[in-house]
Formats: structure tokens, sequence, C-alpha cells
């Protein structure tokens, strides 16, 4: 094992998170800088990723950017057997010459996104936003109570009901 240091430059288009079966991820364009130090027994992984991503916002489903600034640092050791039980730590059996990145880069990145992901007050879709107040749909009742969030001439063009709907909605009314 020769020892020193080498980089590498990736960036994290939309066809890196559609090959990667995303479904999380729309769309992106991220920049990575990959520091690989070998030590004399292990290698010393440094990423750097830097852009943004676009994600589903929860409340309208419309697509909204999520900035990505973060680093990630490993250690990748050679072992009998693969084992991926320590965060800081990789075994890849002594066989394998290389090391795909490619699932790391995803997980860092997607590791950024928090558990709710939700567009500015009066930034989410009118006619999802009115839907939902309109129709009381638990967990969005405290979400849409500022005024600033509809836009009055939308929401009156968006209060037609188709009437498939409505057929159903008698149904369940007449049991």
């Amino acid at each position: 094992m020769t020892c020193g240091t080498q980089e590498f430059e990736y960036t994290l288009d939309t066809e890196f998170f559609r090959n990667m079966e995303s479904e999380d991820i729309i769309k992106g364009n991220v920049k990575t800088h990959l520091t690989v130090n070998c030590k004399s027994d292990y290698y010393e992984l440094d990423f750097t990723l830097k852009g943004s991503i676009f994600i589903p916002c929860d409340r309208c489903l419309d697509e909204m950017e999520h900035i990505v600034d973060t680093d990630y640092h490993l250690c990748v050791k050679y072992g009998e057997e693969f084992n991926d039980e320590n965060d800081e730590l990789l075994i890849i059996p002594e066989t394998e010459v290389s090391l795909n990145v490619a699932y790391m880069l995803y997980d860092t990145v997607a590791l950024t996104i928090p558990l709710k992901h939700v567009h500015p007050a009066g930034k989410c879709n009118k006619g999802m936003a009115k839907y939902l107040k309109n129709n009381a749909v638990e967990g969005y009742e405290d979400g849409f109570d500022d005024d600033e969030a509809f836009d009055n001439d939308e929401i009156e063009n968006s209060n037609q009901v188709d009437p498939r709907w409505e057929a159903l909605k008698k149904l369940t009314e007449n049991n």
C-alpha cells in the first residue's frame, strides 16, 4: 500500500439521484470534494458536499429547494469480511481492489434532509393549501392560520368540486 493523499471532485446531479432510485430527492446539483489520505494500514476519507437538492414539500407536495452543506469523515480498513456496523469505520474484504462511494455520497446528502420539510408561509401550492385547510386534514390545521399563505382570488377559482367526488360523498352520507 503506497501512502499519500489523493483528491477527487464529483457532481451529484439529477441523473445521479435518479440512478440511486431516490424517491426523496427530485433533482439536485451538489459539488463533492473527496480527499483520500492513505495511512500505513487504513484510508481516511473526507467528504465535503455543497449545493442544493429539490425535495417534495410535506404539505403541498410541490418541490422545494434544500441547501446541502455538510462534511463526512470515514476510515476504511481491510479485513477478512465486509463490516459497516461502525459509522466511522468501514471494513472491506482484502480481496476488494476498489470502493464505490456513490451510496456513501447519497446517504450523506439524504441525512441532511430534515424530518419535516415544508415551504415557508405563503409559498405552498395555493390549491393544495386550500384543500387541506377546508378539509381539516389532521396535522395541518395550525399550518394554514396566517392569511398570507393564501391568495383569495386563487382560492375562489379553485373552489369548484369534481362531480365524481360529490357522488362518492353522497354514498358515504347515506351510510
